[in-house]
């Protein structure tokens, strides 16, 4: 798997991937914020449609305030902001790949706050079971009757930490209700509350006793986003909030409020369904798809429910843009969350150092574009 971080191009950027994979996808300049560092989203095709910025539709200023939200409790991960925000807009899942402490439970809960969401946390284990995720039947003494008690994935915004550190039975315990959004027990299906998305995490540098994550589960997540380190402005800033006294465990005294709720989320997700896609960008998404089943560094390309999360994600991009249709910029600007975590690499291209984002990158640049 590639180490190196996510990032969002702008959609007025020309993509340079196969020269600088690193800088493919989520760039923080992409939603770029004003002299206060609190502005909204810069989108192409604003001007180019006489369109004004986000500030005409409720919805999308709603969620672009989450990002300076979260911001409060976060330093430097704006990136992962959006890509959180594009997966609630797709009602998909998200997997989060960084090391210890980069704030990636901070993360989730900000976001959660500031979308009056609620969340739970699971610390996946080798021994957890997957009554412990689902829920289970418990015996009710006072009734002589068993009664189901639900489990920590009855929420909206389910953070799975270190979901591969335990065994591939409990983790296909979540296969169900990622994909259903309902869990079934004792042959009784029970509908899970919406919105719903699984926030998965990952550690990228220990492996010892872990339980990678089979193919099938890999691909029910809809976007893989890294999160790196923070520069070091950042890492002061952090350093200089907890000095200042932050609580990373009072997101309330961190000023972190609610500017957007689940009315707000479904009043996007309508608007991102009516985003409109012209054929030849259909026919560039599959060309991308298709390149990744036959690139010789890899030895699994990307799936038919890839393609359809590469359009899915690309649509909600281009309304946070502020734009009403898609252009091939969007589609390039996802590709790498999107589909690095759908693809294998061969064990020959793994020996030669070869990454997943640099395989990515050379297909973006060699597939034609649609003019």
């Amino acid at each position: 798997m590639s180490s190196q971080p996510n990032s969002y191009t702008d959609s007025n950027s020309h993509y340079a991937g196969a020269s600088t994979p690193q800088q493919g996808g989520l760039q923080p300049d992409s939603l770029r914020q004003d002299a206060s560092r609190q502005g909204e989203l810069q989108g192409a095709g604003n001007q180019a449609n006489g369109q004004r910025h986000s500030g005409e539709d409720p919805a999308r200023q709603s969620l672009l305030n989450v990002r300076t939200e979260v911001g409060k409790a976060v330093v430097g991960q704006d990136p992962t902001v959006t890509g959180m925000l594009i997966a609630l807009l797709c009602g998909g899942h998200v997997l989060l790949e960084g090391v210890p402490g980069v704030a990636k439970t901070l993360l989730v809960r900000a976001l959660s706050t500031a979308l009056s969401l609620d969340t739970k946390r699971v610390q996946f284990t080798p021994d957890l079971m997957p009554g412990d995720v689902t829920g289970s039947l418990v015996y009710d003494s006072h009734t002589s009757e068993f009664t189901f008690r639900e489990g920590p994935v009855f929420t909206n915004i389910m953070l799975a930490d270190e979901i591969n550190r335990t065994p591939p039975k409990t983790q296909a315990s979540l296969l169900e209700a990622m994909e259903e959004r309902q869990v079934s027990v004792d042959g009784v299906s029970r509908p899970l509350p919406s919105p719903f998305i699984v926030a998965a995490t990952q550690n990228p540098v220990e492996y010892e006793g872990t339980y990678p994550l089979p193919e099938a589960q890999l691909d029910r997540f809809l976007l893989k986003l890294t999160m790196p380190l923070p520069g070091r402005a950042e890492e002061i800033e952090v350093i200089r909030r907890h000095a200042s006294g932050f609580d990373p465990r009072n997101l309330s005294a961190a000023g972190v409020r609610p500017v957007a709720g689940a009315v707000e989320l479904s009043q996007a997700q309508a608007a991102v369904a009516q985003v409109a896609v012209a054929p030849e960008i259909l026919a560039y998404i599959v060309d991308v798809v298709r390149a990744t089943r036959s690139a010789p560094s890899f030895q699994l390309g990307v799936s038919p429910r890839g393609a359809t999360a590469l359009l899915n994600t690309s649509k909600a991009w281009a309304w946070l843009s502020g734009r009403s249709f898609v252009t091939p910029d969007d589609v390039k600007a996802l590709s790498l969350p999107c589909l690095r975590h759908r693809v294998g690499l061969r064990p020959e291209a793994q020996m030669d150092g070869i990454q997943v984002d640099d395989v990515l990158g050379s297909i973006l640049a060699s597939v034609p574009v649609p003019r």
